[in-house]
């Protein structure tokens, strides 16, 4: 296989599928399966005129996923903008969707990476962020899982773990991504709590209820970014936040913790404060120790060393942030945030600048780069007072 060649026929492809009228992001992504596609046929069978295979390949994967966008729309329409409380409302197909998806045949991650492509309605790039990994590779791992299941019997759905995953992941894109996701992963875990009696999709959905109560505070008028310690508690969902608590209270009293529960009850800890500054920082962090036990993640141990620097100390914060690895996401945003906290402004001035450079959700780049910003008025101010 000439890598070089497809490489040179990339850029191509992609003005050839953006004339023919796809959008630029939608033409990127069919056309990266198109050179998976490649890489497995055209050893065996290489054709005649290599650029018009890509673009008539690239185009049909363009028109399945366009299709396989408008329908998932067509069901979101069904849904209202704000999931109200109660039973759930009668069950479609979707949710046995994500089951096949699941296919035992798979293994979880390539699962939960083809269900969001194939029933969320993420794009490729979106889920290799949602990964850490390379756009590319995520196509590849995509289109691997896609063949497998083509020629697997749909006959055996996959375990609740893989479809909680997948509902989790949809619902954090949809709650802080560029597609409002959140409404349709809340409502299809409210389906499946109905259907399945297990304290983890109780958990889930009480995580979610708890996480979209402070949604409508989470953006200033001007859209940008509040953060949870500044943001207007009069303007929380308390009715989201009680049904939440009376979910996860029923979950954690059945004594099988997981870390959907975990993760729920420190929303819980923060939904139950008055204030920022009321905050039981000190139990929060006993349920981030639970948390890391139960994951072994260390993205929630960089959530934890937030959490110490609060209850025990900005010091004793950056003491647990220094045990974990520097290129972590939202290291230097965490760092940033504990040195302006024991008094280092000039520090903190550069990690968040730094942390602005790396991250890659828009509204996050342009707070961290105001924090930076703030910071450097006051030492100016300070220099020159």
């Amino acid at each position: 296989m000439d890598e070089a060649l497809l490489r040179s026929l990339t850029p191509g492809v992609l003005t050839a599928l953006v004339r023919r009228g796809a959008d630029f992001a939608a033409a990127e992504d069919a056309v990266q399966d198109a050179l998976v596609e490649a890489v497995r046929v055209w050893p065996a069978d290489p054709p005649r005129d290599a650029k018009g295979w890509l673009v008539t390949v690239a185009w049909r994967k363009f028109l399945d996923a366009t299709r396989a966008d408008a329908a998932r729309r067509r069901r979101e329409d069904l849904v209202d903008e704000e999931p109200a409380p109660g039973p759930a409302p009668a069950v479609d197909d979707t949710l046995q969707l994500y089951f096949l998806c699941a296919h035992p045949s798979l293994t979880p991650s390539s699962a939960v990476a083809l269900t969001l492509r194939a029933v969320g309605g993420l794009t490729t790039r979106q889920i290799a962020r949602a990964y850490l990994v390379p756009e590319a590779t995520m196509a590849q791992r995509i289109s691997r899982a896609k063949r497998t299941v083509s020629g697997a019997r749909l006959d055996r759905p996959g375990d609740v773990a893989t479809v909680l995953r997948v509902l989790y992941l949809v619902f954090n894109e949809g709650y802080s991504g560029d597609v409002d996701l959140a409404a349709e992963a809340i409502r299809l875990t409210r389906q499946l709590a109905t259907a399945i009696d297990h304290p983890e999709v109780a958990g889930l959905l009480a995580l979610m209820l708890l996480h979209h109560a402070r949604r409508a505070a989470r953006t200033a008028p001007d859209g940008s970014l509040v953060p949870l310690a500044e943001q207007d508690r009069g303007r929380w969902d308390t009715g989201a936040i009680a049904e939440g608590v009376g979910i996860l209270q029923a979950a954690l009293a059945r004594d099988r913790l997981g870390e959907f529960q975990a993760q729920a009850a420190i929303a819980a800890l923060h939904a139950d404060a008055p204030t920022a500054g009321a905050t039981d920082w000190v139990q929060i962090v006993e349920w981030y120790d639970e948390l890391a036990r139960l994951t072994d993640s260390p993205v929630v141990r960089l959530n934890r060393a937030v959490a110490v620097g609060e209850a025990d100390g900005a010091r004793a914060g950056l003491a647990e942030l220094a045990e974990l690895d520097s290129s972590l996401p939202r290291y230097a945003a965490v760092a940033a945030y504990l040195h302006e906290r024991a008094g280092d402004l000039v520090t903190a001035a550069r990690l968040y600048a730094e942390a602005a450079k790396k991250a890659t959700d828009l509204l996050e780049r342009d707070h961290l780069t105001r924090q930076a910003a703030r910071l450097h008025t006051l030492l100016d101010a300070h220099r020159h007072g």
